[in-house]
């Protein structure tokens, strides 16, 4: 996959949906329901951070379940591209960008949404071919005001911002022309999932759904 045709299917992923949701889970047993919760209140995409022992696992029964386009978040090394894409993953999440990363994915052929959070590290990733970057951290880089300085003079890419980001504060990100989507956590509390509230986080998805791009 080059990364022209990654940059394509990533900007096909980003449309899917105002917000991708950014999860931490920590028991498999959570994975198939959240997943229909989230998917059935309007966010198919879905990003399973590598940062628990369940997470493969976590993207093997979410990867099964109807309507849900699954990604790895947190890849750090080839190691971790290499399992996300057997575990299931359809795309993947960086914090950064290494050149041993980007081989990575272009060889297991898993889009890449690499992170860069200066114009320095977002022209590094055009220059590779790459048009659609995660800006992160989002806030602690200055929030969406940042990220609006940062695409006035590279409007060729486009951003799916994440880092800090809460329903409140996406909509901000979303105005801008160069973003895409926003990455969050807040659709799925950690305490709603302990408690099996998955009605309640169906609701939390719908509401992030309905937010305007």
């Amino acid at each position: 996959m080059t990364p022209a045709e990654a940059s394509a299917r990533a900007a096909e992923i980003c449309r899917l949906a105002p917000v991708i949701p950014v999860l931490v889970i920590e028991e498999v047993a959570h994975a198939a329901p959240l997943a229909r919760a989230l998917v059935k209140g309007g966010l198919p995409v879905l990003e399973v951070t590598l940062r628990t022992p369940a997470a493969l696992e976590v993207i093997r029964a979410m990867a099964e379940v109807e309507g849900g386009v699954v990604g790895a978040g947190t890849l750090l090394t080839p190691a971790d591209v290499k399992a996300a894409k057997v575990a299931g993953a359809t795309f993947g999440v960086s914090p950064g960008a290494t050149d041993r990363l980007l081989d990575a994915c272009e060889d297991h052929d898993l889009p890449l949404l690499a992170g860069a959070a200066t114009c320095s590290e977002v022209m590094a990733l055009m220059e590779r071919g790459y048009t659609v970057q995660k800006f992160f951290p989002a806030e602690a880089n200055g929030g969406a005001a940042a990220l609006a300085a940062i695409g006035a003079p590279l409007p060729q890419v486009s951003f799916c911002p994440t880092g800090g980001i809460t329903l409140a504060k996406a909509a901000d990100y979303l105005k801008l022309k160069t973003v895409l989507c926003v990455g969050g956590s807040w659709v799925a509390p950690k305490a709603m999932m302990q408690a099996g509230d998955w009605a309640g986080i169906e609701a939390l998805a719908a509401e992030a759904a309905a937010l305007p791009r």
